[in-house]
């Protein structure tokens, strides 16, 4: 494995981060929040974002290889019925990509929302057809939960996703 570490974003990452999330095969996997072409100005507001809402019931990271800013890691509380429950959302670099890090980078983050959290749950809902984050996930320990049949449109097109979740009792202390 690749070492990494995770880290608070700071502005001096918007240059790199712009470069590694400037890539159609990243966000056609992704909400459609996440732009593509992704631009020097997306980068600053996204890590400008990061840094106001940060202790506000959530965990973002820039995944860091080499000393610089390779992908991004987040966990967020979610509101009313769905309290006891936060979404865990990421990417990473594609030439970083099936070396182990992002499987790790779940692992750690998870860990500190479950101490960090009043949660019992933490999920993630990868597009059906996303081999590689579905992989992320069951080795991380979430188990699949079901699919959505076309719950998703995205670039003029329906697709599947997956509900995968990790239970707090599933973490190991």
């Amino acid at each position: 494995m690749v070492d990494f570490k995770l880290r608070e974003w700071n502005i001096q990452d918007a240059g790199t981060l712009a470069q590694a999330a400037n890539n159609p095969k990243i966000a056609k996997n992704l909400r459609n929040v996440f732009p593509n072409p992704y631009t020097l100005d997306d980068a600053v507001w996204f890590i400008n974002d990061c840094i106001s809402h940060a202790g506000e019931k959530q965990i973002n990271y820039a995944i860091v290889v080499d000393g610089q800013a390779a992908g991004s890691i987040g966990i967020s509380v979610k509101e009313d019925v769905y309290e006891k429950s936060a979404e865990l959302g990421y990417w990473l670099a594609e030439e970083h990509w099936r070396k182990g890090i992002m499987s790790n980078a779940v692992q750690m983050v998870c860990k500190e929302a479950f101490e960090t959290f009043d949660i019992v749950r933490i999920f993630a809902e990868p597009f059906a057809d996303n081999a590689g984050s579905r992989a992320v996930l069951e080795k991380a320990g979430f188990r699949c939960e079901g699919t959505m049949q076309n719950g998703i449109f995205k670039n003029g097109q329906l697709h599947s996703y997956c509900m995968y979740a990790l239970l707090r009792e599933g973490v190991a202390g």
